[in-house]
């Protein structure tokens, strides 16, 4: 029976672990446990947790998670920084904890527009490279890095954030140099350094119509093409008013009718005000702080925790309903203060998005996400 039942309430619960002494980390229900029969759930680990410096959360890790995202760790400018130069030791020990603790390993991510290092789209005199050369770059690095954790990494994202949310391509130097079949060269080339491994597109506002439409004809295109594509990894950067779950449950329901799955690949909640009315997630997005952006910086009161957990509470009775189509929840970072959330839009917030806090204790939101899988099981 699980725990929560037995003590009938979060506040009696939590009045038990005091009342024992207990740690209370040994008696927490686990996400990886309550969820097991419906999808993976995992979190996304920084270089200092990969190369074994924050010990205190990699415990939590082991305890709470059966999946792990590397956050950027395996992203071109860190992995591949200069020509013929790769840097494996930070992707080495991120791979050999996922071995170590029998995880379902998620490599993220061979190609994007941010976070490639501009020598990649440069030829010897810094103009722009031509399309064979940047084709042969990109065959060499998916080549390189999916060939060097064959048979180890479970699944990559191929392609990270191609589309803008009207269903356009992102300018990017990979659009600009080789044209829109970029995509489909990269997964096939990850196929065939890899052709076990599992292999996702994945973005932000993927509920979005514009976005969604484009994804959908990309499947097709690449299907049709006889091209691997398991799964789409709709990235859950959302907040307290955004976005609407019928929109979220619309977007599942069409692409697992393509026959992929679907992945929540990067989930956090941001509770704290938006300085626009940008919902997306694109790291270049600045914004200068101001106190009226921050104002949880001493503290989250219970009235916000219980908003916080009403939402995560919604969003996994979705998630529940829909576990048939639904391969993996990836939290995007171990606890709060780990999140890019403090630092973007507006650097220096204190953010509270995930379901642990700094102390690396449950928020209320935690319960209520163990709490969905209960009610689903009643269903």
């Amino acid at each position: 029976m699980n725990i929560l039942k037995k003590s009938g309430s979060l506040t009696a619960f939590l009045l038990i672990l005091l009342a024992s002494g207990c740690d209370q980390h040994e008696q927490l229900p686990r996400l990886k446990d309550t969820f097991k029969d419906l999808f993976y759930i995992g979190t996304a680990l920084n270089y200092n947790q990969i190369m074994g410096k924050d010990k205190p959360s990699l415990n939590l890790v082991r305890e709470q998670f059966n999946s792990i995202t590397a956050e950027n760790v395996q992203k071109w400018e860190q992995i591949h920084p200069e020509p013929g130069v790769y840097h494996f030791e930070p992707a080495d020990s991120f791979t050999a904890f996922g071995e170590r603790n029998h995880m379902y390993i998620v490599g993220h991510t061979l190609i994007w527009k941010n976070q490639t290092p501009s020598w990649v789209f440069l030829d010897s005199d810094g103009e722009p490279a031509s399309r064979d050369t940047l084709l042969a770059r990109m065959r060499d690095h998916i080549m390189t890095v999916v060939g060097r954790y064959r048979g180890r990494i479970q699944g990559w994202d191929v392609i990270n954030e191609a589309f803008e949310d009207d269903g356009s391509l992102r300018a990017s130097g990979w659009l600009d140099i080789i044209g829109a079949d970029y995509i489909e060269k990269a997964f096939a080339w990850a196929h065939e350094a890899d052709p076990d491994a599992k292999l996702f597109y994945n973005d932000f506002n993927m509920w979005k119509a514009g976005k969604r439409d484009a994804v959908i004809q990309l499947v097709r295109n690449l299907q049709a093409k006889n091209i691997r594509i398991d799964a789409i990894g709709m990235q859950g950067h959302w907040g307290l008013d955004y976005p609407p779950l019928d929109d979220v449950e619309l977007a599942i329901k069409a692409y697992a009718a393509l026959g992929v799955k679907v992945m929540i690949s990067e989930l956090d909640m941001d509770m704290l005000p938006l300085p626009g009315d940008y919902t997306g997630a694109d790291i270049t997005q600045r914004v200068e702080l101001k106190k009226a952006l921050d104002p949880y910086a001493n503290g989250l009161p219970d009235s916000m925790q219980t908003v916080i957990a009403d939402r995560y509470g919604a969003f996994f009775n979705l998630f529940c309903r829909n576990h048939e189509s639904i391969s993996r929840i990836t939290f995007w970072g171990v606890h709060d203060g780990l999140s890019w959330r403090n630092n973007w839009p507006v650097p220096g917030r204190t953010a509270y998005p995930l379901l642990f806090d700094r102390k690396l204790q449950p928020h209320k939101a935690f319960f209520t996400v163990i709490k969905s899988a209960e009610t689903a099981s009643l269903n």
